[in-house]
C-alpha cells in the first residue's frame, strides 16, 4: 500500500496514446517525510505519520516542535496518519514521493470540498420550486413548499431536505486513475475530478 499527501492544483486535459480526450486533476503530491510510526504496542493501533509543505520554525508549536526534532526531519506544515502505510516497512526519517505510484494505479482521493455557505432547496436539494409567476405565486418561485403533516404528526421529519448549510465536508472519491507521473515535478495526474478547492491538502491511498 501507498499514501501521500498533497495539494489539488487544478484540472485540465490530456490526450492518451490512443487519442482519447481525457479530464484530469493535478495533485501536487510529496515529498512527504516520516514523522513518527504507531505501534500496536505503545500507542494501540498501527499507522505512519508523514509531513507535507515545509513550514517555518517560528509558526510550529512547542509540542508539534519536538515531534520533528525527535524524528530529526524538517519542519511541515501539514502532518497526517497513514493506517494503510503501517503495511509497508517505512522507518522514521523515510522520505516518500510520487515514484510510490505508478501509470494505471488505482487510488481513492479524500478531500474537503467546496463550503457553499448557507443555501436554499433549489441549490442544496434540486429542488424545482413551488410555483410559476403565471399562477399569482411572485415570491414563492424557489421555496421549499410544505414540510409536515397537519394535525398528525404536527412535526417535520427528521432528514427532511431544507435550507442549510452546504459543502465544506470531507469526501472521498474511489477508484480514479493514475494518467502520469511526474517525479521531476512531484505531480501526479489523475482520471476525473476530486473534492476541494485548488490548493486545498487532499490524501492519495492506492487500492
Amino acid at each position: 500500500m501507498s499514501a501521500l499527501l498533497g495539494r489539488k492544483i487544478g484540472m485540465t486535459s490530456i490526450f492518451t496514446d490512443n487519442g482519447e480526450f481525457v479530464p484530469c486533476t493535478v495533485i501536487e503530491a510529496g515529498p512527504c517525510p516520516v514523522v513518527n510510526v504507531r505501534t500496536k504496542e505503545k500507542d494501540g493501533y498501527t499507522a505512519v505519520l508523514v509531513g507535507f509543505q515545509s513550514q517555518e520554525a517560528r509558526k510550529v508549536t512547542k509540542p508539534v516542535a519536538g515531534q520533528f526534532a525527535k524524528a530529526n526531519v524538517p519542519f511541515t506544515k501539514h502532518l497526517r496518519e497513514f493506517r494503510s502505510l503501517a503495511k509497508k516497512s517505512v522507518k522514521i526519517g523515510d522520505v516518500l514521493d510520487v515514484t510510490e505510484f505508478i501509470v494505471g494505479d488505482k487510488v481513492k482521493v479524500t478531500g474537503t470540498s467546496k463550503g457553499r455557505g448557507f443555501q436554499g432547496v433549489v441549490k442544496r436539494h434540486h429542488f424545482g420550486g413551488v410555483g410559476s409567476t403565471p399562477h399569482g405565486q411572485s415570491d414563492r418561485v424557489r421555496a421549499p413548499g410544505s414540510i409536515g403533516g397537519s394535525s398528525f404528526p404536527s412535526r417535520v421529519f427528521k432528514g427532511t431536505r431544507m435550507a442549510g448549510r452546504m459543502g465544506g465536508v470531507q469526501r472521498t472519491v474511489r477508484n480514479l486513475q493514475v494518467l502520469q507521473v511526474l517525479p521531476e515535478s512531484n505531480l501526479i495526474l489523475v482520471k476525473g475530478s476530486i473534492p476541494g478547492a485548488p490548493n486545498s491538502i487532499v490524501e492519495i491511498e492506492k487500492l
